[in-house]
């Protein structure tokens, strides 16, 4: 899906929970040319939104909690967070944040699907989202990873309005029959302790630079660059802290 602005339904956010802040803005603004503006008002906890350019590309904030991972995070857009959250209860998912106002930019809730992976509901208000998405440095793409992928297949689309798209190997999520995401089968290839995630994906210029540059910053190459096959070239990266994320060549996510 080449999605340029915010579509209900779609992903419209990401951001990442880290345990070091600074680390993180520096090496994201090294990574995807990101300018760091953190909101100073005491209520915002240190929120910072991470610009390209002029427009805003994803979040960053500290760990607010003991039991929070540094982790990167997808939000979903919604007309309503609280009629969305009631809807993923129905359909077998958990609220873990009831839904609420988050200053006077929207209305925010945390929730997870029956496997697990935990996502969030964005309902706008003066912030939409980001501002920019599949150019250089941006958002393009959202992949659910699961062991679970017959629940997960059925639990979005009731939720969300979904169509799926099912490969030989790999299932994409669409709106109006463009896709902008996929869903992953878990195998045993991942770590048994690993749970079930959304795993954001950044368009880059180049795949196998970013990679190289990722690990040259303190970070770790998790999959090497691959082109998959009828598809684009993608990695999958971990920042210095251990938040994972993918990269896409620009471009080739329709």
């Amino acid at each position: 899906m080449k999605q340029t602005e915010v579509t209900i339904g779609a992903p419209s956010w990401a951001e990442i929970a880290t345990s070091d802040p600074a680390a993180a803005k520096a090496f994201y603004g090294e990574l995807f040319g990101w300018r760091a503006e953190t909101d100073p008002r005491p209520e915002a906890g240190g929120y910072t939104v991470m610009h390209l350019g002029e427009a805003p590309a994803a979040g960053l904030s500290p760990l607010y909690g003991p039991e929070q991972r540094t982790a990167w995070s997808v939000s979903f857009a919604v007309r309503d967070a609280d009629a969305t959250a009631a809807e993923v209860v129905a359909a077998g998912g958990r609220v873990l944040m009831e839904p609420m106002e988050v200053l006077d930019i929207g209305r925010f809730a945390v929730v997870a699907d029956p496997s697990g992976a935990v996502f969030a509901l964005w309902q706008a208000r003066t912030f939409a989202g980001a501002g920019v998405f599949n150019d250089p440095g941006a958002l393009g793409w959202a992949e659910l990873l699961t062991r679970d992928p017959e629940r997960a297949v059925a639990f979005y689309p009731e939720v969300f309005g979904w169509s799926v798209n099912e490969g030989e190997s790999y299932t994409q999520w669409g709106l109006a029959g463009e896709d902008f995401g996929g869903l992953l089968a878990m195998g045993d290839q991942f770590p048994p302790d690993l749970p079930p995630h959304w795993l954001p994906y950044f368009a880059v210029a180049d795949v196998d630079v970013t990679a190289s540059r990722a690990a040259g910053l303190g970070g770790e190459v998790l999959m090497p660059a691959t082109t998959v096959p009828a598809g684009p070239r993608i990695a999958v990266l971990r920042d210095p802290q251990g938040a994972a994320f993918g990269v896409y060549l620009a471009g080739t996510v329709d």
